[in-house]
């Protein structure tokens, strides 16, 4: 094919530019990952720890008012619990414990206010309000909590608990666990890539990628702490989604540029256009799909969400970039040396598999013979979704040992299982005295403490549950005081902004499920011409995704497998599951359909709408890299199955299986037995929907 029969459309275009212009695209993104790298190593500093609530919720403008008219009073505000096994309140040592203690706080800028300390038996507790906002009363608490262990002396143990610091030991031990398995997974993930691609080049350019985009995405980030405050966690998952789309989109186009420059025999910078007129637009497909579907995150009105979300669309923004410029340039410079260093017995510019044409010829064959039984265990594994629980996380995903769960057991041992977790009413001071009868009568209320008048004509009165702040029968509670106390009350506390997000998360599942479902289809639609196989591409996502969230129902809410994993189960699924894996999977699930269902279309059209040559020859043009990416894949996120506290092992598990079945199950065997069952009528589209629909052509003439 001579380079003046190319007709590109504009990637093609973009690929061909960039593919002449080497040098000025690797200056730029040199500029842009030097200007924003030299801000990544401030980022983690600069992210917040907080966050987790519902913006505008009841216990929200609670903490705002308690805050402002009670001296910091909030949900934030620090306690702290001296307690010793053997030595009374009383004790001289015990008391020169408790003065070092309230003399370390008062010298703390971040503390307010300090409370009498109220005595057990064993035990004392003192309250300090907050003289900062929730996030930098996290950071204070990073801080606080080992200088005050430290005053412990003589059987006299000294504990940071409350919000402030389980945020910062649930923040600091997910980080730790994550940056082990992320250490962890770096060499499995370079002997897949190097078997994968065959050539230690090769299998450098997803680092590339990977790399450029996350020092990209944390430059970024910092920039946007400037402006509002950005979760930790979206650092976290920009990681783990920069390696992923970096793998995949390199995957793709390295492979369909080694088909265009050795098999083709096209010259170097015609098959880098004719690579990115392909492969390209199939990854400017997938990203876009990848983005609509973490955007999704941004309806739940939550800080931690909405910023980790924020933080994962960047990361992946550069990454689309980078795959879409830097690596065009870098394969036009690289040209035949792209298979240097390449593994023995590795054939040179290979494609197309002859094991994943094999395979597909046998399902041709056999269709129902493999298809019936792999639909089978989808739906079977997907059932215990109908049962899954979800709920906040308790405080079991702290690690035992650490300062806030230690202080939490001994305040539940001294002072009453929901002593942890107080309710504070925020009410008109005319009707405090109602509010605490109210409180009072309620048979989910332990104790009430006197009200306390703050300023602005309120007060502020204190009910302790009698449950555990993570027991269902807490909840009720407040919402039958929410029913009960007067008009103006505004129920709030820790206990309360945990609730109130768990409700908004069940609120807005649904919605966000929707959108994701509704807008992928619509896109996959516009890519290929198609809507039966669209839809059904995006139905075999929920369907592995659903059998994902079965499998986790199993092991984390009845416990399954708990101690080979190494947690303790909590009889529910963290209420962040749902909406945040479920955006997750089905991002990185687009990338493999698109890959598939893109080169299907290709196939479909190059040969003139012969449905076996479009499954067979989109089969054997993807399988391997769709197997390899999905290897990678499963072996990052086990490595966050088999470390550290319970959230990572969640997503570790979820997104793990989600992987294993979307790519061995659903992408190499469901979706091309139905190409083949569905035949010309997998390409059909209505006239009048044909002729609404951009035209979208993913092979080149």
């Amino acid at each position: 094919m001579s380079s003046a029969g190319l007709q590109l459309g504009p990637i093609g275009r973009l690929g061909r530019w960039t593919a002449g212009h080497f040098r000025l695209v690797v200056a730029a993104w040199a500029v842009v990952a030097i200007g924003l790298g030299v801000l990544a190593p401030r980022v983690e500093t600069a992210l917040s720890g907080a966050g987790w609530e519902a913006t505008g919720s009841e216990s929200v403008r609670a903490r705002g008012l308690l805050d402002a008219d009670f001296r910091g009073s909030g949900a934030y505000g620090l306690t702290v619990v001296v307690h010793a096994r053997d030595r009374a309140v009383g004790d001289p040592a015990f008391r020169r414990v408790l003065a070092r203690v309230r003399a370390a706080l008062r010298r703390d800028p971040a503390v307010g206010a300090l409370t009498a300390p109220r005595p057990g038996a064993h035990a004392a507790l003192i309250h300090a309000a907050a003289a900062r906002d929730a996030n930098d009363m996290v950071r204070a608490a990073d801080g606080l909590k080992g200088p005050l262990a430290r005053l412990g002396s003589d059987g006299v143990r000294v504990d940071l608990t409350g919000a402030a610091a389980m945020w910062s030991d649930f923040n600091q031990a997910n980080r730790s666990a994550m940056m082990r398995s992320e250490l962890l997974s770096w060499p499995v993930t370079l002997a897949i890539l190097l078997l994968a691609f065959g050539s230690l080049t090769a299998a450098g350019l997803p680092l590339m990628l990977t790399i450029t985009g996350l020092v990209a995405a944390a430059g970024s980030l910092w920039i946007g702490t400037r402006i509002a405050d950005i979760s930790i966690w979206s650092m976290n998952f920009a990681l783990m989604f920069a390696l992923a789309l970096g793998i995949d989109y390199a995957l793709f186009i390295v492979y369909r540029f080694r088909s265009a420059h050795f098999e083709a025999r096209l010259p170097v910078r015609d098959a880098v256009a004719v690579t990115m007129d392909t492969a390209g637009k199939a990854v400017v497909f997938s990203g876009v799909t990848v983005l609509i579907s973490l955007s999704a995150v941004m309806l739940v009105p939550s800080p931690a969400f909405r910023s980790t979300s924020l933080g994962i669309m960047l990361s992946v923004v550069f990454v689309l970039a980078a795959a879409l410029t830097l690596l065009p340039a870098v394969l036009a410079k690289l040209g035949p040396r792209v298979d240097r260093f390449a593994l023995p017995r590795v054939r040179r510019g290979a494609h197309a598999s002859p094991r994943s044409a094999a395979w597909a010829q046998r399902l041709w064959r056999h269709p129902l013979r493999h298809g019936l039984p792999a639909l089978a265990l989808l739906v079977v594994l997907a059932l215990p979704v109908l049962s899954l629980r979800t709920a906040m996380p308790s405080i079991k995903v702290v690690p035992p040992g650490d300062h806030s769960r230690q202080g939490y057991d001994a305040v539940q041992q001294a002072f009453g299982a929901g002593s942890p977790g107080p309710l504070q009413i925020v009410v008109p001071r005319a009707a405090a005295a109602r509010a605490a009868a109210t409180a009072g009568r309620d048979p989910g209320i332990a104790r009430v403490v006197t009200p306390e008048p703050g300023a602005g004509g309120l007060a502020l009165v204190q009910a302790i549950p009698a449950a555990g702040p993570s027991s269902a029968g807490t909840g009720a509670t407040i919402d039958r005081l929410r029913a009960a106390l007067p008009p103006a009350a505004l129920v709030g506390g820790p206990v309360a902004e945990n609730h109130d997000l768990e409700a908004t998360l069940s609120a807005k599942t649904p919605l966000v499920i929707g959108v994701v479902l509704g807008l992928s289809f619509l896109l996959l639609m516009v890519a290929l011409q198609a809507p039966v196989i669209a839809a059904l591409g995006v139905l075999t996502n929920l369907l592995a995704t659903a059998a994902a969230f079965g499998v986790a129902k199993w092991i984390f809410q009845d416990g399954l497998g708990h101690s080979l994993l190494g947690f303790e189960p909590q009889g529910f699924l963290d209420a962040w599951g749902p909406v945040f894996f479920f955006s997750m999977i089905f991002a990185i699930s687009m990338d493999y359909t698109v890959f598939l269902l893109s080169s299907a279309k290709e196939h479909w059209e190059r040969s003139g709408g012969d449905a076996q040559a479009a499954m067979v020859g989109s089969m054997a043009a993807t399988g391997r890299v769709i197997f390899a990416a999905g290897a990678v894949m499963v072996a990052v996120f086990l490595t966050f199955a088999l470390s550290g506290p319970l959230p990572p092992k969640e997503m570790g598990v979820i997104l793990g299986v989600a992987v294993l079945l979307d790519a061995g199950l659903v992408r190499l065997l469901l979706v091309p037995v139905l190409l083949r069952l569905l035949g010309r009528w997998a390409w059909y589209v209505p006239r009048p929907l044909g002729r609404v629909l951009p035209e979208v052509r993913f092979g080149h003439a």
